[in-house]
């Protein structure tokens, strides 16, 4: 597969490729670097444990929920 960043700012490209050239790596190997080590942080979660997550958090109904997410966004407003 292969992926396209479009319009990727100069100074960003400029920044990888410095990164890149600290790592002996091409720009496509530093950045599936980067990608990879971003994936490998987040463990897959199972269903069971989102609903271990929901239980922790109390709610039983989709309403009680929806209020919750309700008021976390209201409250950044």
């Amino acid at each position: 597969m292969n992926l396209s960043i479009k319009n990727t700012p100069e100074d960003l490209v400029r920044k990888l490729r410095a990164r890149a050239e600290r790592h002996h790596r091409s720009l496509q190997g530093e950045l599936m670097a980067i990608i990879e080590a971003a994936v490998a942080c987040e463990p897959e979660q199972s269903v069971s444990g989102v609903l271990s997550e929901i239980r922790t958090m109390g709610l039983a109904t989709p309403s009680e929920a929806t209020a919750t997410v309700r008021h976390d966004r209201d409250a950044r407003v």
